[in-house]
């Protein structure tokens, strides 16, 4: 079990993982409204929402926290697609849209584990050089901060990562994207998607199951006292039911979000090979 203490209320954390890509221009709500799954258009100014782009399938390929700087500027807060790769991809679809897709290298994202100071909920605030997010959630308060010349040293991934797992955020590795829909991420706990806002890719996807019904599958907390591997079977003793979608590692072991089926049997002993696993309750708050 890993024995790094855990970071202490008002400790300054580097989050290298976490990265941002700047939608700048004329057309850059309706372009990104039109792309990803969330409502942009309905998104105050100065607020965020969780979002993402999906596969003409309706899999995610990337999970990220969407601010709306003003009617022309939307940052994307990115915890692990990679901005660049995404930005090349978005670019596909500008056509004569007019708006500048950038990777902004100069932004550092930092994180605490202490309230923010102004920002609360999804109203984002303007602190210093830089903005900030109130991320905290049952499990306590949480702030980020995106800015310049952030000068942490101390890298907390493994610790903001097990908060996320926690509260139902999934935190999606290259392998791991493109593979599942919004309702096996169970992405409905954060308000993440839409089922109203009109066409985006794999909206039709994302709609019929919705109304239909047919959402068979979802996330499930999940602890272990080994490490785990994203993409690792897990099984109830007799089959194979399910797959660890994100994995994170703190002071306190191993923590996974798996997709398992909405029904099973809640008796049965779950393992991923060898490595035995606790079902936990997924916390709630961070929706958005």
């Amino acid at each position: 079990m890993p024995h790094n203490p855990p970071p202490a209320q008002g400790d300054e954390l580097l989050l290298p993982e976490h990265r941002v890509l700047v939608f700048a221009g004329r057309d850059a709500i309706a372009f990104a409204h039109a792309q990803f799954m969330n409502d942009v258009a309905a998104l105050p100014i100065g607020n965020w929402q969780w979002n993402g782009w999906l596969t003409p399938k309706g899999r995610v390929i990337a999970l990220f926290a969407l601010i709306k700087r003003d009617d022309q500027t939307l940052w994307l807060l990115l915890p692990d697609a990679d901005p660049r790769e995404l930005a090349a991809a978005l670019q596909r679809f500008v056509f004569r849209s007019k708006l500048a897709i950038e990777v902004r290298e100069d932004l550092v994202v930092s994180g605490s584990f202490s309230p923010p100071v102004r920002a609360s909920q999804a109203r984002v605030s303007v602190v210093g050089d830089g903005i900030e997010l109130d991320m905290g959630a049952d499990g306590g308060p949480r702030g980020v901060r995106i800015g310049e010349g952030i000068g942490s040293a101390t890298d907390g991934s493994g610790h903001w990562a097990a908060f996320d797992l926690e509260h139902g955020l999934p935190r999606l590795p290259p392998a791991q994207a493109g593979q599942w829909t919004p309702q096996q991420l169970s992405l409905d706990r954060l308000h993440a998607y839409s089922v109203r806002k009109g066409c985006y890719p794999g909206q039709e996807i994302v709609a019929r199951t919705h109304f239909l019904g047919q959402a068979k599958r979802g996330l499930t907390l999940l602890e272990a006292n080994a490490p785990l591997a994203p993409g690792a079977e897990v099984g109830d003793g007799t089959h194979v039911i399910g797959t660890l979608v994100s994995v994170a590692t703190n002071h306190t072991g191993t923590t996974a979000l798996a997709v398992l089926p909405l029904e099973r049997d809640m008796a049965s002993t779950l393992s991923a090979g060898n490595i035995a696993l606790r079902e936990r309750k997924l916390l709630t708050g961070l929706a958005r």
